[in-house]
């Protein structure tokens, strides 16, 4: 079967020779239009060069990335100036940095969501901003919880987003990791929480399941991304060796009043990693939507990260991507 979607002959849009500072792994960028302008923040690993990073390994050491969150902005959705500076980061003695930001604008307010790493546990945190320069952060979760994604206006008055829970021992399997919901009155406390979608439900899933871009809203309901991994049997082009997970982008179709109902799902993935850039790199094999933009005219744009390595586009008409959502 033949995917109606299209990668940009511009791919990578950004990488780490488009960042004006110390720029290492450029990717998971969340995207939104905002005041008539793409906005994309992007996770940036730096201070450890590739070379550093293989030689450590072949050691037998850990080396860690510094990240921090930058900002680049586009007339149209495909070139893009990147600002000067980060625009956000979180550092101290018990955070030891915040990445994967994803945008969405709810009643004219940009909100950002995003995973934190600390010496207690992965946690996931919501901030609001007027100016992408200053940002309030109002909601961390309590470990472990990540790749929160907030839809684009209250359902029934309330704040819904969806989230992925990390149960480790209550699944009895590697990585079993599922898509929830939760909703808030505020975007401070988060409840009702419930689950929206099994891993054992995705065909082409033989490990985790989890949130992607923010969804969108049609008319026959929320078209939503989600990333998906399949575990191969052999190394993949990695900068450590034994890397064997593949990321694979999906696509569902949620309720539109009861967004932890599925309405449907496309049984193959939307997008697998074929090309170079998303084959090898940091960790090959993986592509991870992080943005998805309807536009006026049906075009649907999903930018996602690429082998944890570089920021790429692709592109589809939205009656194209409804026609591969089956009934559950």
């Amino acid at each position: 079967m033949t995917l109606p979607i299209t990668r940009s002959p511009l791919n990578p849009i950004l990488s780490a020779k488009d960042i004006p500072y110390d720029a290492t792994l450029v990717f998971n960028a969340g995207v939104c239009k905002w005041q008539g302008r793409y906005v994309m923040l992007f996770r940036n690993d730096h201070g450890i060069a590739e070379e550093e990073y293989r030689a450590a390994r072949a050691r037998g050491e850990v080396k860690g990335f510094s990240t921090n969150v930058g900002i680049a902005t586009s007339a149209d959705g495909v070139r893009w100036k990147v600002g000067p500076k980060p625009v956000f980061q979180m550092r101290d003695d018990e955070v030891l940095r915040a990445y994967d930001p994803r945008l969405t604008v709810v009643e004219g307010r940009p909100v950002l969501c995003f995973a934190m790493d600390t010496r207690h546990g992965l946690r996931g945190g919501v901030a609001v901003t007027d100016d992408f320069e200053r940002f309030e952060v109002v909601s961390l979760s309590v470990p472990d919880n990540r790749n929160m994604v907030l839809f684009p206006e209250k359902i029934g008055g309330r704040y819904v987003r969806l989230e992925r829970p990390m149960p480790v021992y209550s699944r009895g399997a590697k990585e079993a990791f599922d898509i929830w919901l939760s909703e808030s009155s505020d975007l401070r406390f988060w409840g009702e929480s419930r689950l929206v979608l099994g891993a054992e439900r995705v065909p082409f899933a033989t490990g985790k399941i989890g949130p992607a871009a923010p969804p969108v809203k049609t008319p026959r309901g929320w078209l939503a991304t989600f990333h998906a991994v399949r575990y191969v049997d052999a190394d993949l082009p990695a900068w450590h060796a034994g890397w064997r997970k593949e990321y694979l982008a999906g696509l569902m179709l949620l309720d539109l009043d009861d967004p932890s109902k599925v309405v449907g799902i496309c049984r193959e993935p939307l997008l697998a990693p074929e090309t170079p850039c998303e084959k090898e790199g940091f960790r090959g094999g993986v592509i991870f939507p992080g943005g998805m933009i309807l536009e006026d005219g049906g075009e649907v744009k999903i930018y996602y990260g690429a082998a944890d390595t570089v920021e790429c586009l692709a592109t589809a008409d939205l009656s194209d991507l409804l026609a591969l959502v089956e009934p559950m």
